[in-house]
């Protein structure tokens, strides 16, 4: 997947990273925010987390947790009000289902809230369908989560 600006590279997360991260979770995600020790224990775990970078700024990120070699969960993706409409999104859900697909783990599923309509364009331009819904999921606006999954490669 090409990003819009050549400048912005894909890498792995790293701790260093959770500060920057942490600005952009309050303003996206406010009170539903993940805080440091969440994504620490998702690093701590070994799941797999990008973050797309343009110099030293963190402009997005995002995660896969894989479990056993059937299924995967994209994790927390995310994506700076300043940094969004350049193609980062589709970006990292390129290179996470490339992880899935490298593992060779069949399905992937994700939440999305039920009113986040851009990201479920944007789950399902890339194969994913809603299959459930989870009532009140995000907490504490009591928001619905959307289930959707994406099957084969």
């Amino acid at each position: 997947m090409k990003l819009e600006r050549e400048t912005v590279k894909l890498e792995r997360m790293r701790t260093g990273d959770l500060a920057q991260i942490l600005l952009i979770e309050e303003d996206l995600f406010g009170a539903e925010r993940w805080t440091e020790g969440m994504f620490r224990n998702e690093l701590d775990a070994g799941h797999y987390y990008l973050v797309a970078r343009e110099g030293d700024t963190v402009l997005g990120y995002g995660g896969l947790a894989v479990f056993g070699q059937e299924e995967a969960w994209i994790n927390n993706l995310a994506v700076r009000r300043d940094a969004q409409r350049r193609g980062i999104g589709r970006a990292l859900v390129s290179a996470l289902l490339a992880e899935a697909e490298r593992r060779s783990v069949p399905r992937v599923l994700l939440e999305v809230a039920a009113n986040n309509i851009p990201a479920q364009k944007l789950y399902a331009r890339f194969g994913f369908e809603t299959v459930g819904i989870r009532r009140g999921y995000y907490q504490p606006s009591n928001t619905d989560a959307l289930v959707m999954r994406r099957e084969g490669a």
